[in-house]
């Protein structure tokens, strides 16, 4: 199953149907152009697509975007607390595109050091991956695929957010805190990458 989000709002790609509401057969690469464009301009708030050939959906739907990969981490220090920046009005979590010749982990590794200025980060495992479609200024329709790896911070100095790119808080947040003022105020899929963290430890 791949779940994507489209403005904030959930597509299924699924080889049987989902409990919701809208749901539509796959019936070729027509019924993913209707979907994105049911979830974009109208006020369907989530939708599944399902048919046998899970692999064949989803490289089908691949096809009709720029792919962009990027990596991150959920990040915990000594206290149990995660590492969180803020940008744009929003909290998220450190992470940002793969150069050229980087690894997926090394890549992770690099853009929190560079966002949050945090190096004694000791990487753990893979928790999952989260996608989403975003349309450039261009028009262009991308579709972002972040790979996500559990990490320990294990110095002792005080993340300093990068303001270049756009960072204005860097904070580490419990998860009462998380729950209270991170959820109202981030991103699905950071939601849903940190249930799968928290199901994993």
């Amino acid at each position: 199953m791949y779940k994507v989000f489209v403005n904030e709002k959930k597509l299924t790609l699924s080889k049987y149907p989902e409990e919701i509401d809208k749901k539509l057969r796959f019936e070729g690469f027509a019924t993913l152009e209707i979907a994105v464009d049911l979830l974009q301009n109208t006020s369907c708030p989530e939708l599944n697509v399902y048919g046998e050939n899970l692999e064949e959906i989803w490289e089908d739907f691949t096809h009709m975007f720029r792919v962009i990969e990027a990596a991150g981490g959920v990040v915990r220090n000594k206290n149990g607390e995660i590492l969180f920046i803020h940008r744009i009005g929003r909290w998220d979590l450190p992470k940002g595109k793969i150069e050229k010749g980087e690894s997926l982990e090394q890549a992770a590794l690099r853009e929190i050091e560079e966002e949050t200025g945090l190096k004694e980060l000791i990487l753990e495992e893979f928790i999952n991956n989260t996608f989403h479609l975003y349309t450039e200024r261009n028009g262009e329709k991308i579709l972002k695929t972040t790979y996500w790896f559990r990490m320990n911070y294990v110095g002792n100095e005080t993340p300093t957010p990068q303001t270049e790119e756009g960072i204005t808080a860097v904070s580490w947040k419990n998860k009462d805190e998380i729950m209270n003022e991170v959820f109202p105020k981030t991103f699905n899929n950071i939601k849903l990458i940190l249930n799968d963290y928290w199901e994993q430890i």
